[in-house]
C-alpha cells in the first residue's frame, strides 16, 4: 500500500521552486535507476545530471522552454548508448564475471550470441532499443523520487541533437533519450497540482487471459 500511495502523490510537476534536493536522496534515485533491470544485463545507456544553471538555461531553450528544466534542483538527462559494440557487449560480460568470480558456459555462449547479433544491426534500430532500456530505469527513479518526497517531471517534449550537441553526448556514443527534472513543486504556480490523477480504470487497461 505505501507504494501506491506514494504513486498517487506523485504528479508531473508543471512548476518548481528553485529549492535544492538533498545529495542524499538524488543519490538513492539514481541508485534505483542503477538497480533497473535491462534486457541482457547490458544498461545501454548512462544518466548525465545537470546542476549547472547556465547548462540548464541551453537546454530549457531547446524544450519548449519548460520552466521546471531552470527551476529544478537537478536535471537529469538518460542518454541511451547510439548503437550496439562489441567492446560495449563484452565490457559488462567481462564486469559480471569479474563480480561474480567465474566464468560460465552458457553465459560465455550467450555472450557470442550478442555479440553476432547487436552490432550487426543498423544502428538506429539499436538506439532505439537501448532507448527502451534508459526508460526503465527512467520510470524507477521516478518511483523513486516519490519515495523520497520528491517531485519528478518527465519530459519528452525536447530537441534530442539539440540536447546531444550541449551535452557533447555524440562524443560519448550516445543519444538523449528522455529528461527528468527534480525538485519540489511549487503549487501557486502549477495549474496541475490539484487536478484529480485520471487513469484508465482498470477493467480498460488490463486483460485476464486464464
Amino acid at each position: 500500500m505505501e507504494l501506491l500511495d506514494k504513486l498517487n502523490w506523485r504528479y508531473a510537476a508543471k512548476a518548481m521552486n528553485g529549492e535544492k534536493v538533498a545529495e542524499d536522496k538524488i543519490e538513492r534515485i539514481l541508485e534505483a535507476a542503477r538497480l533497473a533491470p535491462t534486457s541482457s544485463g547490458l544498461q545501454p545507456f548512462e544518466i548525465i545530471v545537470v546542476k549547472n544553471q547556465e547548462i540548464k538555461e541551453k537546454i530549457k531553450s531547446v524544450a519548449w522552454n519548460q520552466s521546471v528544466i531552470t527551476d529544478c534542483s537537478h536535471l537529469l538527462v538518460f542518454a541511451a548508448w547510439n548503437t550496439y559494440t562489441a567492446d560495449r557487449i563484452n565490457y559488462m560480460f567481462d564486469l559480471t564475471n569479474e563480480i561474480r568470480g567465474f566464468k560460465n558456459e552458457g553465459w560465455e555462449n550467450y555472450r557470442q550470441m550478442l555479440l553476432n547479433a547487436y552490432p550487426q544491426k543498423d544502428a538506429e534500430e539499436n538506439f532505439n532499443h537501448a532507448a527502451k532500456q534508459a526508460y526503465i530505469a527512467f520510470s524507477q527513479a521516478i518511483t523513486a523520487a516519490a519515495f523520497e518526497g520528491v517531485d519528478a517531471t518527465p519530459i519528452e517534449g525536447f530537441t534530442p541533437s539539440a540536447v546531444d550537441e550541449i551535452l557533447s553526448l555524440e562524443e560519448k556514443g550516445l543519444r538523449s533519450a528522455v529528461l527528468l527534472p527534480l525538485g519540489y513543486r511549487k503549487e501557486e504556480n502549477d495549474w496541475l497540482v490539484n487536478l484529480v490523477k485520471v487513469r484508465k480504470p482498470m477493467e480498460d487497461l488490463v486483460t485476464v487471459i486464464e
